[in-house]
């Protein structure tokens, strides 16, 4: 058994960031009280049944699993069959069906072309703009990649609707890696394990839960001044408002979804993205093809809208423009003089995590904690100071 000096630990959300922590340091023989303001568990991994057409639905917006590291597939595995699923997206532009990430198919039906790999590739450096040699903007970035033609096509107008910026004033960071490939490969990620638990992602996070020293509060806040009452905690729930905003608020972006019933298949794909500007939501997904192991005479498709986020509304996508880096200084700053607490997840830290870094980055957390209570040693303020 572990030092005594620590005892009672409380976790703040109950994502895939707070569950993960729950349960290591629960089998580790510590008490964990798990706390999220919602009435549900799984943060915006949050899976249930539509009553009409009994399709799991990602109610928060798709939710692909994808991971290079087997160490985390095999993990989230423990918890509940993940099933291979490839996610294919497709995008419409002038009333249009192209591939996405842009690959040989949408260079060929695009320019209405029939290029090889190398004839397409040497087309893309000749239309592309190479006197930008340091992008500045998102805009700049995808002109020197792509050029002007399948920038305007396929990430203009669809950035201006998911950001409500122009692409002028985005960081070229954003795209990190221009996605195109000279092949006819349209699987969205490149990574070795992807997939979608078959049961959906709340029986994950139930089964993570599901343990004798693990007790859940849902439609509970957690204040800073509760922490007192407890040895440790871990809050993945935002940092500034842990901090009641004194800094003020971080941006975010955060979606809104109109869900329809149909019948039949709707539009044979799982994700239709809309590039179009004129166009007001980024895409459809239509969620009973993210279960093709499944059946259903009906189908469900939500149509995703994306904005800024109020002080209501639920956060999704970190801005991280030059006024939320400087704000989030100051909470960083904060953060690191608060004794006991731990900030973790998307919120906790403010960047733009995937499910498996997430996941990774939690049992890292957890892993340390031990290390340092055992050592005496109080444990950091932010996981990633330490990766």
């Amino acid at each position: 058994m572990l030092s005594k000096t620590i005892s009672s630990i409380a976790i703040v959300g109950a994502g895939f960031s707070g569950a993960v922590i729950a349960r290591e340091l629960a089998e580790a023989g510590f008490n964990i009280t798990v706390f999220d303001e919602r009435s549900h568990i799984a943060g915006n991994c949050y899976t249930e049944r539509n009553l009409e057409t009994n399709v799991n639905i990602h109610v928060y917006g798709p939710h692909i699993f994808h991971t290079n590291n087997k160490r985390i597939w095999d993990y989230a595995n423990k918890f509940g069959k993940f099933i291979p699923f490839i996610n294919r997206v497709k995008t419409i532009y002038g009333g249009q069906v192209y591939s996405l990430p842009i690959n040989l198919m949408t260079i060929n039906t695009f320019f209405g072309k029939c290029l090889g790999p190398s004839q397409a590739k040497e087309f893309i450096e000749s239309v592309s703009d190479t006197s930008i040699s340091s992008p500045a903007n998102f805009e700049e970035q995808a002109l020197r990649f792509v050029g002007k033609d399948l920038y305007e096509a396929f990430f203009k107008g669809y950035t201006q609707k998911q950001w409500g910026l122009s692409p002028t004033e985005l960081p070229p960071s954003i795209l990190k890696r221009l996605p195109i490939r000279f092949n006819y490969d349209d699987n969205y990620y490149n990574s070795s394990y992807q997939g979608i638990p078959k049961d959906g992602y709340t029986n994950v996070i139930a089964n993570m839960l599901n343990h004798p020293n693990i007790s859940l509060n849902l439609s509970t806040k957690f204040v800073r001044k509760q922490s007192t009452l407890y040895d440790h905690v871990f809050n993945s729930g935002s940092i500034d408002c842990w901090f009641s905003h004194s800094e003020g608020r971080l941006g975010y972006r955060t979606l809104d979804f109109i869900a329809e019933n149909h019948e039949g298949d709707y539009q044979g794909n799982a994700v239709i993205n809309y590039a179009n500007a004129d166009i007001p939501f980024t895409r459809i997904s239509e969620h009973k093809h993210f279960a093709p192991w499944e059946t259903h005479e009906k189908t469900t498709i939500y149509k995703e809208f994306s904005r800024f986020c109020g002080p209501n509304d639920i956060p999704y996508y970190p801005i991280r423009l030059l006024r939320e880096k400087d704000m989030l200084q100051k909470y960083i700053y904060l953060a690191k003089q608060e004794a006991g607490v731990t900030f973790v997840g998307r919120l906790g830290t403010y960047r733009y995590l995937d499910m498996h870094i997430c996941i990774e980055e939690a049992l890292v957390a957890a892993e340390l904690f031990l290390s340092n209570v055992n050592q005496g040693v109080a444990p950091p303020s932010f996981i990633q100071d330490v990766l």
